[in-house]
């Protein structure tokens, strides 16, 4: 079997017997080889940097094979040791199998013996870093279905949510809520652009600090959200170069995306991590899915102010009232199509393999866009905007 430059560890006070181990039996193999004449050094060595396999001489000065087995084993090192005895220790050979060794070499040996009891216990070694690297994929597997569903849920209570809560500051409170779950964000906060001023100002937040929460309603300067309503596109920075802005102060990563209505910026959505952890490219997208839901929740929010509004709209002809109901219909249309690109790309695997869960509640979203598009299609009788 060709040698994977496995590092062993030879115990051994006789250099006869360590070269032969070592030069002429396993080095040739490209095996790295460490010798040490006496049990306290491989002690010390084998905990400072655990090798593959030790080869020990039971017949050591000072303390024997043996008793390296036993400090090894109490110290919890697992790397498998094999005996060098003599022939005609073969009780003493079976007491160190009790203590824990994994096989024995009778001297004297050949080349050939040698490798091969080598081989035989580094398959111990190697079969066991396969399924420690196993659970360790199955652990990162589980860990990202995990987070993939709760990121899912949090985006179909947003997709419930708009469904069903017309009240904006209610809705947008828990847009932030699904958006700091998905972002595994430690704070954020939502601005909202003034129709009169076209200003953004901080219409919801959630754990920002006493000094910045008492700028609800008002424009918050955090130096990062006039960039982003500048170019129109999400901004994600962490590390350093988020040091030059003010949001620096809260955290070491951050993203803000823009809220869009028929390509016009009309909000910003903020996310920030206090640990110096990049928000990565796929929860970009989920944040700016949320985005797209805050943008749906918005406009619902206009229509209902403005059916709501009936002093103003008994004042408009049966023609204009239709009109505006249309134009906001369409709107709410447009939206939803935005709305469904991620969705679609999320259950297409795109963006990675999808758990039944997942594709359930990716299901589930798709269809409640499904219903409120439908609604959004049917006819409006003109007597129904009539002011009784």
């Amino acid at each position: 079997m060709v040698s994977t430059g496995d590092r062993i560890l030879i115990v051994e006070s006789d250099p006869d017997i360590s070269d032969l181990i070592s030069r002429q039996a396993l080095k040739p193999l490209g095996y790295a080889v460490t010798i040490v004449a006496e049990a306290p050094s491989a002690i010390q060595q084998a905990l400072q940097d655990p090798p593959a396999l030790i080869i020990a001489n039971l017949n050591l000065p000072g303390l024997s094979g043996k008793d390296l087995l036993a400090a090894l084993a109490s110290s919890g090192l697992d790397s498998p040791l094999v005996v060098v005895a003599e022939k005609g220790q073969e009780q003493s050979v079976i007491q160190a199998f009790r203590l824990g060794a994994a096989d024995a070499i009778f001297w004297p040996a050949r080349d050939a013996e040698i490798v091969r009891v080598v081989e035989r216990a580094l398959l111990q070694t190697r079969e066991t870093r396969a399924r420690q690297h196993l659970g360790q994929q199955l652990e990162a597997t589980r860990q990202d279905s995990d987070r993939k569903l709760m990121e899912l849920n949090s985006i179909l209570a947003i997709g419930k949510a708009i469904i069903s809560i017309t009240d904006q500051r209610q809705l947008l409170g828990r847009i932030l809520e699904g958006a700091l779950q998905v972002a595994e964000a430690d704070m954020g906060w939502l601005m909202l652009r003034d129709d009169k001023s076209k200003n953004f100002l901080l219409a919801a937040y959630r754990n920002l600090p006493a000094a910045w929460a008492k700028k609800l309603n008002q424009p918050l300067d955090d130096g990062i959200s006039a960039l982003v309503a500048l170019s129109g596109e999400p901004l994600s920075i962490h590390g350093v170069p988020l040091e030059k802005f003010k949001v620096a102060a809260l955290g070491k990563a951050a993203t803000a995306v823009p809220i869009k209505v028929r390509g016009e910026i009309i909000g910003l959505l903020i996310v920030v991590r206090k640990a110096d952890r990049e928000i990565d490219g796929m929860l970009q997208n989920l944040l700016q899915a949320i985005a797209d839901f805050a943008s749906i929740s918005l406009v619902h929010a206009r229509l209902f102010r403005a059916i709501d509004e009936s002093g103003e709209v008994a004042r408009l002809s049966e023609q204009s009232r239709l009109t505006m109901v249309e134009s906001m219909r369409q709107t709410i249309r447009d939206e939803l199509q935005t709305a469904r690109y991620p969705l679609e790309d999320l259950l297409a695997g795109r963006s990675g393999p999808l758990n039944k869960e997942q594709r359930r509640a990716l299901t589930a979203i798709q269809a409640a866009l499904e219903r409120l598009a439908r609604s959004s299609e049917k006819t409006i009788p003109p007597e129904s905007l009539k002011i009784r």
